[in-house]
């Protein structure tokens, strides 16, 4: 959900023998064991990426890793300067495959629908309920425009049946309605003056049983006509209890009544509406670390607390190695607007049994002068391995630097560590095809000059085995495109070490079904059809 754009910068010129390098340098990189401490050779022309050591510190402690902006500046650095219009500049290994336009509705033309996620236990696995799938999604009434649907959304649920060997080409889902009853999600605010009241991304727990705990994302606007704020939004993480039932014809729900006010941004760690009323605060992630038995944990999405425009940004925050001749000072980059953007991943601890009380812990990733999004984090855990994903726009990028739209991801050794970003240290692990030396554009204004792709897919969300679910936001250029609202192909990306490459031997040429989102395994508890609710 974009909150700022900027103004598109130059293009980058490079020699292409820097381009071959580049592709020497990954190639080798890809080659080694992923234990390997492998520090990638500096492009030339672009600084070292940071050190990062992975170490692990307790989720208490006040360490907060970095994806500087000599990280970040890695991605440009794989970039190919020469890639002509419309073509994608970045390496194919980091690149999700090419959606057509022709895509199916999974929800036959009731609903848009946007960020999506699975039901799922504390390791993150996806169980089937009764021989269903379940997944959540975000959405709206198709007789809004695509554009105002975040000012309107609700959680909406659709439900297949699991381990289907054909489906059809929607994906085979059924839509469910409405997790919440109407007016559940809005009670919440002290001030019901609100111009409109929405329901953000977050993420849904099963527990014994059908006990089901959805976190998510409650927010109120308060707008005039003019579409300006008479005060800032009020983003609040919240939790619900409801329960799942299933029989032989689908999946439903009842409860989600109450609704938990768990945490509101705090101005301490996590930057608030006084401080900015552009602040972005929103979709939960819990889960449990095998390393701290008992725990609950959560990451969400924040910024770092200061006032908008105060200059807070540090050497640290650029990660220049001692003595890199491409080295930028923070002030230069705070004096060419970087500043605005402190996106971060915060993380909070569940301190009751019930998961509705919440204390806030320092942030486990800062991004200042880097970027001002950091959505839809999780941890996802392989091989003793923590991978700390999220999902970024080029349009939120700071002043500088640049990457596409997609999934960036980092590796450490716990869920507070000195994470590394991968693929060269650079943090892209699934990017939208792009063309770095063109404009960006709009979703609804794509550039003409860009590749067809850049917004295909968004909001995705990696799941076991290295599945990865996005939805369609544009595909084409300015002369030729299509609005999406409604889940792309599942993609399956590798995930080894500090590497993360596309799987293009998923599938069709790394395209797998559309909207597929399988369970891992069967939900504990008796198969015997729920007697149907009766009015």
């Amino acid at each position: 959900m974009t909150t700022t754009t900027r103004t598109p910068r130059r293009p980058l010129r490079r020699p292409a023998a820097i381009v071959a390098a580049v592709a020497t340098a990954a190639t080798l990189l890809a080659a080694s064991p992923a234990s390997a401490a492998v520090e990638p050779e500096p492009v030339p022309g672009f600084p070292a990426p940071t050190s990062h050591s992975q170490q692990a510190y307790d989720p208490t402690d006040d360490f907060t890793a970095k994806w500087t902006r000599a990280d970040a500046r890695q991605i440009a650095a794989m970039s190919d300067p020469t890639a002509p219009s419309r073509a994608n500049s970045l390496p194919e290994e980091y690149t999700m495959p090419t959606v057509p336009k022709d895509f199916p509705d999974m929800s036959n033309d009731q609903v848009w629908v946007w960020d999506s996620w699975t039901l799922t236990d504390g390791k993150s696995d996806q169980p089937s309920f009764k021989g269903w799938e379940v997944v959540f999604s975000l959405v709206a009434d198709r007789s809004l425009g695509f554009d105002d649907r975040h000012t309107y959304a609700r959680l909406g649920f659709f439900y297949r049946k699991a381990n289907v060997a054909e489906r059809p080409a929607n994906g085979g889902w059924t839509y469910g309605g409405h997790v919440f009853p109407d007016g559940a999600s809005g009670a919440i605010f002290e001030d019901q003056s609100f111009s409109h009241q929405t329901e953000w991304s977050g993420s849904t727990r099963i527990f014994d049983g059908n006990k089901l705990r959805i976190f998510y994302t409650a927010v109120a606007f308060y707008r005039n006509e003019d579409g300006s704020n008479r005060k800032p939004y009020d983003p609040r993480i919240v939790q619900s209890e409801g329960r799942i039932f299933a029989d032989e014809n689908g999946v439903w729900m009842s409860g989600f009544r109450d609704q938990h006010d768990m945490l509101q941004a705090d101005g301490t760690y996590y930057q608030n509406g006084a401080q900015n009323e552009f602040f972005n605060f929103r979709d939960p992630f819990t889960f449990e670390d095998p390393a701290h038995p008992g725990k609950t944990y959560m990451v969400f999405e924040g910024n770092t607390a200061a006032p908008r425009g105060e200059r807070v940004c540090t050497e640290d925050d650029m990660g220049y190695r001692p003595g890199d001749p491409y080295t930028e000072t923070a002030d230069e980059v705070m004096d060419r607007g970087a500043h605005y953007q402190l996106a971060n991943v915060g993380l909070a601890v569940a301190d009751n049994a019930a998961l509705t009380e919440w204390t806030f812990l320092p942030p486990i990733l800062s991004a200042n002068c880097v970027n001002d999004q950091t959505e839809r984090p999780q941890i996802y855990m392989k091989d003793g391995k923590y991978y700390l994903f999220t999902i970024t726009h080029r349009s939120t990028y700071a002043a500088g630097v640049d990457g596409p739209e997609g999934v960036y991801g980092f590796v450490g050794n716990g869920i507070r560590s000195d994470f590394e970003p991968v693929n060269r240290g650079s943090g892209l692990a699934l990017g939208s095809p792009s063309n770095l030396n063109f404009a960006t554009g709009f979703p609804y204004a794509p550039d003409a000059n860009q590749n067809p792709g850049q917004f295909q897919a968004y909001s995705h969300y990696v799941m076991p085995g290295g599945l990865v679910q996005s939805f369609i936001d544009t595909i084409g250029t300015s002369d030729d495109f299509v609005r999406g609202g409604t889940l792309a192909p599942t993609v399956k990306v590798d995930i080894s070490g500090s590497n993360v490459t596309v799987d293009r031997s998923y599938g069709t040429n790394g395209l797998g079904q559309w909207a597929d989102i399988p369970s891992n395994y069967a939900h504990d508890i008796a198969a015997a059809a729920d007697p149907r609710p009766t009015r």
